[in-house]
């Protein structure tokens, strides 16, 4: 599933984080690429231990615990603190599938990265090239979202950011270890909540509604790890 989650940042947040990114500490983003991804990867990026990765990160993960579509759509059970790339002149990231599993930083645990998630942190008018283009098996999606919007899409998914040939493109990139590890199941479960909503804001008396929200929960208590 790919799905487009609108203002994950309002324009304050989006505008507080860019000042602090202009002034942030850029390195290589390839320290924290893999084998392959190194041969593919050309752009920056905060390291993940600096305060400033931390301190923004952590008001993305408060948003995302607010927003009832993210958490509808991932059903998480872990999530990988933000973390921050730059993309200017020329700079890339070829195909690649992200790491099935990866450490969470400062902990024994790890995460099974079952969705991959990007924070688009630029306006795209500022910006030249850039889009994140998702594989599937419905071809090749060309992604490029207003600042402060997020794409959410199957980690196992083929992935690469094109060249930015004008300006500079900010965003902020996590992953998501989901309590349903299977995309086709998330889905139906995505599909089943949004309409018994729906349903529950039209006919809020009807008997129905708590048949619905019965199926909806027992499938999840079927399908779910915690």
């Amino acid at each position: 599933m790919l799905l487009h989650i609108p203002d994950i940042l309002t324009s304050t947040q989006v505008a507080e984080i860019s000042d602090v990114l202009d002034t942030a500490e850029w390195i290589d983003g390839r320290v924290t690429a893999g084998h392959h991804s190194q041969r593919v990867k050309r752009n920056r990026q905060v390291p993940e231990r600096h305060p400033v990765t931390r301190r923004l990160g952590e008001m993305i993960l408060a948003s995302l615990d607010r927003n009832a579509l993210f958490l509808s759509a991932a059903l998480p059970l872990k999530i990988a603190p933000p973390t921050f790339n730059r993309y200017e002149g020329g700079e890339t990231y070829g195909n690649h599938v992200d790491g099935a599993i990866r450490p969470l930083l400062g902990t024994p645990l790890r995460l099974r990265t079952d969705l991959s998630a990007t924070v688009f942190l630029s306006a795209p008018e500022t910006y030249d090239g850039g889009e994140l283009m998702v594989d599937d098996t419905f071809g090749a999606h060309r992604v490029k979202l207003p600042a402060g919007s997020m794409i959410l899409y199957p980690g196992s998914s083929l992935h690469r950011v094109e060249p930015v040939t004008r300006g500079v493109r900010l965003g902020a990139f996590l992953w998501i270890e989901s309590m349903v590890r299977d995309d086709a199941r998330r889905r139906l479960l995505f599909d089943l909540d949004r309409s018994v909503q729906e349903i529950a804001g039209a006919m809020p008396d009807s008997p129905a509604v708590a048949q619905l929200y019965n199926v909806y929960h027992n499938l999840l208590r079927q399908w779910a790890d915690t």
